[in-house]
């Protein structure tokens, strides 16, 4: 691969293409698979993940909030779009757009049903979302009776889908919680279904559902971090590809004497006689001030270099004593080998706050 000349944020396509067919492959052929692409696509390109994804002939997507599924209207994308977190003051521009609302709560059904009413809709869909105990969005179980009622009174809107949000797939130490809230979910999800008369699709399973609960994964599974190449435990990421890599130069090179410092408010002082590197990345690139004092690594050729001193808003500074190195030489901070779940978990956090966090004036390269 060539050599990069500024800092890049390299997407690898074939590598979601990749991720997308493991997880596709857990899955029976019946069952419709729903990608998760908020937040510019965890980091990386919501157009153009989006695109890749509808060539491999994905059924849905999701967004958190209604501008991003705007932005992927108007990128080209025609598949259905589901938006997580809808507020009151879009409803106008989701029916404008052809997204569908996830609708959580009394406030917002009854404003949805006032919208879709104005603008004489008829079955306009959108997807209910339960509270099965992550308490964080979603009707309540004893609120399902007000629900019907307000469908029954109107014919502007039209259930499609019916959902709800696994609090701790992942965590082989939850099985009893995560079996609490499928049974939850299925014993909800019928009685809105029976009442109904006919079969929204179902949607429970992020990523760590999909691989740990296949018993839930119903009409349709969402997968989010799993596209991007996390599968949320060491043996599942092994089986993935990591499809971000970030990437950046040495600016300029320092021989510091011991005693001497580096950056704000002199942070690192040398011990000994030192070598550090200067790269041009720094918090407002979305590297922030957690990853310094030592706590992380970024690779200089195939070495490893400690980020040292506070991390500055356009830089930050690594100690590079005993690595062969130049200015303008490429260093990794996390990529397919050097893992951002590492390089997040070194400094106490994990790797979706990592590639969520990449700034948009940091360049991207797609690899197709």
């Amino acid at each position: 691969m060539a050599q990069i000349h500024e800092t890049t944020l390299e997407i690898d396509l074939k590598a979601l293409a990749h991720n997308y067919n493991y997880l596709s492959s857990k899955l029976s052929s019946a069952t419709k698979k729903l990608g998760v692409v908020k937040a510019f696509a965890y980091g990386s390109d919501s157009v153009e993940i989006a695109k890749k994804l509808e060539e491999l002939e994905i059924d849905f997507f999701a967004v958190a909030y209604t501008q991003e599924g705007i932005t992927l209207r108007k990128g080209g994308i025609r598949k259905p779009i589901l938006v997580l977190h809808p507020q009151s003051t879009n409803f106008d521009e989701i029916i404008q757009h052809c997204l569908t609302p996830s609708i959580y709560s009394k406030f917002v059904l009854e404003h949805f049903i006032a919208s879709a009413e104005a603008h004489k809709q008829n079955h306009y869909p959108i997807h209910l979302k339960l509270n099965t105990g992550l308490n964080r969005l979603g009707f309540d179980p004893d609120e399902v009776n007000y629900i019907l009622q307000q469908l029954k009174n109107t014919s502007s809107v039209k259930v499609e889908g019916i959902f709800s949000h696994l609090a701790a797939s992942e965590d082989p130490n939850e099985k009893d919680f995560t079996h609490y809230q499928i049974e939850t979910y299925k014993k909800v999800s019928e009685e809105i279904i029976e009442a109904l008369n006919y079969k929204p699709i179902r949607h429970l399973c992020n990523t760590s559902g999909i691989i740990n609960y296949p018993e839930a994964h119903f009409e349709m599974v969402r997968t989010g971090i799993g596209l991007y190449g996390f599968g949320n435990s060491a043996e599942e990421d092994k089986k993935l590809i990591p499809v971000a890599s970030l990437k950046t130069i040495v600016s300029q090179i320092h021989h510091l004497k011991k005693g001497e410092t580096v950056g704000y408010n002199r942070k690192f002082k040398a011990e000994k006689d030192t070598k550090t590197a200067t790269l041009p990345l720094g918090h407002a690139d979305g590297i922030n001030r957690i990853y310094g004092m030592q706590k992380t690594n970024v690779e200089v050729n195939g070495k490893l270099a400690p980020i040292i001193g506070n991390v500055c808003m356009d830089m930050l500074m690594i100690d590079i004593t005993g690595i062969d190195c130049k200015e303008g030489d490429e260093v990794i901070l996390f990529g397919k080998e050097k893992s951002a779940e590492n390089f997040a978990n070194n400094a106490g956090t994990i790797s979706y706050e990592l590639i969520t966090s990449i700034s948009q004036r940091v360049k991207r390269k797609f690899i197709y």
